[in-house]
C-alpha cells in the first residue's frame, strides 16, 4: 500500500486557546474535539504524538470539510496505490485520481500513523521524546513529509493556539521506538540445548523468537547444515529457499524454522527501493508464505517502493 500525502492550505490560525472561550462557527475546535480521542489511541499504538496527529489532520482534511473528508473519510489525502477497498476519484495533482475510501475515520488516521512509523525515512524521529512536538514538526520537514518550507511552523503554531499538546499527556503509553523493536537479541544456548555447541563456534542471535546465524564468507547451506546437524533440504526450508545458493558472508541463515508473523510492535514495512518479499521474511522472520497471504500477493509478486507491507495477520478497524 503506497502512500501519498497532498498539501493542502493551511487556514488562518485562531488565536483562541484551550483556555478562552472559543467562537462559536470556530470549525477547527469542534474538529479537534471531535477526533482527540482517535488521536490519542494513536499515539498509543504507533509512539506519533497525538498533538502532531490532529494538527496534521486539520491541515490536510481543512478541519474535515474537504471532499475527501466528508465523502470518503479520508483526512490525509492518502491515494488509492495498492488499494482494495472502496476508492473515489478526486481532482489533485491530475485531474481525477484515485484516493482511498474508508469506512470510517479511524482508518484513515491508522493509515497515516502507519505510513510515518513503518517508513524508515522518519525512523529517526521516534528517537525523540513523544512530547516533543516541535522536535517532529520540524523533523517531518527535515525528511520531506510536505514541501512548504513553512510547514514546521504551520504545525507548532496549530499546537500551541489550541493547546494540543495536552493530549499528548492523555495518552496512557507508547510503543517501543522501531528501532528498538527490531533489535536482535545475541542469543546463549543453555548446555542442554542443540544449539549450545554450535554457540562456541559461532555468534547465535534471536529474531522473532527464532535463532540465526550471519554467514561467513566461505559457507555454504550444504556446510552449515552439516555443521548444525541438519539435513540440506530442512535448512533451505527453514530459510524459504528451494534449491541451494551461494551465500554472501554477512547473510541471515535461520536455524529453527520461520514464524507465522512478525514480533509486536512490527506490524508493517513501507518497501524501499530494492527490497523484496524475501527480504522482509529473512528481515523480520517470518515464513514467506504469509507474507504474500496477509498482503493478497500472489507467490513471486514483488511490491514497489512505497507499497506498505502487512508483517502480521491485518485487524480490522470497526
Amino acid at each position: 500500500m503506497r502512500f501519498f500525502i497532498t498539501t493542502c492550505l493551511l487556514c488562518a490560525l485562531c488565536p483562541a486557546t484551550i483556555y478562552l472561550p472559543v467562537m462559536q462557527n470556530d470549525a477547527r475546535a469542534d474538529y479537534i474535539v471531535a477526533h482527540k480521542e482517535i488521536a490519542i489511541k494513536q499515539m498509543e499504538l504507533s509512539g506519533i504524538p497525538a498533538s502532531i496527529i490532529l494538527a496534521q489532520a486539520c491541515i490536510e482534511s481543512g478541519n474535515g470539510t474537504s471532499r475527501l473528508a466528508i465523502e470518503a473519510n479520508n483526512h490525509f489525502g492518502i491515494k488509492c496505490h495498492n488499494w482494495n477497498g472502496e476508492t473515489i476519484s478526486h481532482d489533485d495533482d491530475l485531474k481525477g485520481e484515485c484516493f482511498r475510501k474508508y469506512g470510517n475515520e479511524e482508518q484513515s488516521f491508522r493509515d497515516h500513523s502507519d505510513f510515518l512509523r513503518f517508513n524508515a525515512r522518519y525512523k529517526n524521529l521516534f528517537n525523540l521524546d513523544p512530547k516533543d512536538y516541535k522536535g517532529w514538526a520540524y523533523g517531518l520537514k527535515e525528511c520531506g513529509y510536505a514541501t512548504n518550507p513553512d510547514y514546521a511552523m504551520m504545525i507548532i503554531g496549530l499546537i500551541e493556539s489550541y493547546n494540543l499538546s495536552q493530549y499528548d499527556d492523555m495518552a496512557s503509553s507508547v510503543p517501543p521506538t522501531p528501532a528498538e523493536a527490531e533489535i536482535s537479541v545475541k542469543l546463549i544456548p543453555g548446555k542442554g540445548s542443540p544449539l549450545y555447541k554450535i554457540s562456541l563456534k559461532r555468534t547465535v542471535y534471536r529474531q522473532n523468537k527464532t535463532a540465526y546465524i550471519l554467514a561467513d564468507e566461505c559457507d555454504t547451506y550444504a556446510y552449515l547444515a552439516k555443521e548444525y546437524n541438519l539435513f540440506k533440504r530442512e535448512l533451505l526450508s527453514f530459510n524459504d529457499l528451494k534449491k541451494d545458493e551461494p551465500l554472501a558472508a554477512g547473510t541471515v541463515v535461520y536455524l529453527e524454522r520461520k514464524r507465522k508473523q512478525s514480533a509486536k510492535h512490527l506490524d508493517k514495512h513501507v518497501i524501499e527501493d530494492g527490497e523484496t518479499m524475501y527480504f522482509l521474511s529473512q528481515k523480520y522472520g517470518v515464513r514467506l508464505k504469509y507474507l504474500y497471504k496477509y498482503n493478497n500477493l500472489a507467490s513471486g509478486e514483488e511490491p514497489r517502493a512505497g507499497d506498505i507491507i502487512n508483517l502480521r495477520k491485518p485487524k480490522r478497524i470497526r
